[in-house]
C-alpha cells in the first residue's frame, strides 16, 4: 500500500469501477454511496465503506466525485458532512460529472476558498472501462491539481488530456463529445428502425455495419442491447436529456445554432414522455417502433 490516499464519492457503475480500479492499484480508498448495498461491496473488493462524504475525503490526497450531474456534485461539496468540510488543505478535487463549463469553474472556487485544488476532470469509457482502469479523462486545471491527483488518474485512466491550466475546457470537451454520442445514439436507432421496417434482418444489419463505413462506437456499443431486448439502463435517456440540454443552454449561451442536437433531443424527450427515461438509451428506437409499427428483436409481444 502507497502513504497515497483517495476517496470515490459515487459508486455507481462508473464510479464503482474507479474506486476498485485504485484498490487494485494499491491505494488506500474510502468509497461513499448512499447505497448500503453499493458500500458493502466496495467493502467486500478491499475498500473502505463510508457513509458520508466528508468521512470519505477526510485525510485524502484526492477526492473524486463521480455523480449524475452539477447539482449532486455540489451537494456532495456543501451538503451536511461534505467534502469542504472534510477536505485537507492542498488536497485535490476532481469534479467527474458532465456539467457546463461555467458551472465546473463555481465548483473549482468554493473549493479554492478552502485552499484545497480542484481539476475538471470529465470522465468517458463506460462501466467496462472503469472497471478495466482504462477510461479516458478529459481534464483541466493547474499543474499542482495534475501532479495531486497523478497517482489516482494513473489507476484509472488509459487516456488522460490535458486541456488547459484552469477548470472549464474539460467540461466543455466532454460536453462536446456528449454531442456526438448523443446524436450517434439517435442515428444509430434511426438507422436500425429503417432497416428493420424495411424487412431487413436486424443481426444482420449489424455484422454488415460493423464492418462498414457507416459504423460508429455507439452503433457498435448500443444496438447489441436492441438485438438482445435488453434496454436495463447501462446508461439512461435521462442522462442525454440532461448531457444535451448542456449542449443546447451552450449554444444559446454563444448565440450559435445546433439544429441536430436540437433534433436529438426531441427524440430523447419524445422517449421519457413514453416512460423511458430510465431505460437504457438504446430504447430510443421504441420511439421509431411507436411511428412505425414494426417488431423489436427479443420482444416476445412485438414478435407474436
Amino acid at each position: 500500500m502507497t502513504a497515497y490516499r483517495a476517496a470515490v464519492i459515487g459508486l455507481g457503475a462508473m464510479g464503482m469501477g474507479m474506486a476498485k480500479s485504485l484498490v487494485t492499484a494499491g491505494i488506500d480508498t474510502a468509497g461513499c454511496d448512499l447505497s448500503e448495498d453499493a458500500r458493502a461491496a466496495f467493502a467486500a473488493a478491499g475498500g473502505r465503506a463510508a457513509s458520508t462524504p466528508a468521512e470519505a475525503a477526510r485525510g485524502a490526497d484526492a477526492v473524486a466525485i463521480v455523480v449524475v450531474n452539477a447539482q449532486q456534485v455540489e451537494a456532495v461539496l456543501t451538503g451536511a458532512d461534505g467534502v469542504l468540510d472534510a477536505l485537507s488543505p492542498g488536497a485535490v478535487v476532481l469534479g467527474c460529472a458532465t456539467m457546463p463549463p461555467d458551472t465546473a469553474v463555481s465548483l473549482a472556487g468554493m473549493v479554492a476558498a478552502k485552499g484545497a485544488l480542484y481539476l475538471d476532470a470529465p470522465i468517458s469509457g463506460g462501466p467496462v472501462k472503469s472497471a478495466a482502469g482504462k477510461l479516458s479523462v478529459m481534464a483541466s486545471g493547474s499543474a499542482e491539481a495534475f501532479a495531486k491527483a497523478r497517482p489516482l488518474l494513473d489507476a484509472v485512466a488509459e487516456k488522460v488530456f490535458e486541456l488547459g491550466e484552469v477548470p472549464g475546457p474539460g467540461s466543455t470537451m466532454k460536453m462536446v463529445n456528449q454531442l456526438l454520442a448523443g446524436v450517434h445514439i439517435a442515428t444509430a436507432m434511426e438507422a436500425m428502425a429503417l432497416a428493420i421496417k424495411s424487412g431487413l434482418d436486424a443481426k444482420t444489419v449489424y455484422e454488415v455495419i460493423t464492418a462498414s463505413a457507416g459504423n460508429s462506437w455507439m452503433f457498435e456499443n448500443r444496438v447489441p442491447h436492441v438485438l438482445d431486448g435488453d434496454y436495463s439502463p447501462k446508461s439512461a435517456v435521462d442522462i442525454f436529456i440532461k448531457d444535451l440540454g448542456i449542449v443546447l443552454a451552450q449554444g444559446q449561451q454563444l448565440d450559435f445554432p445546433l439544429p441536430i442536437s436540437e433534433t436529438a433531443f426531441r427524440r430523447y424527450q419524445q422517449a421519457k414522455d413514453m416512460g423511458l427515461g430510465r431505460q437504457d438509451d438504446a430504447s430510443l428506437i421504441k420511439v421509431y417502433q411507436r411511428d412505425g409499427g414494426f417488431p423489436l428483436p427479443g420482444n416476445a409481444e412485438d414478435e407474436g
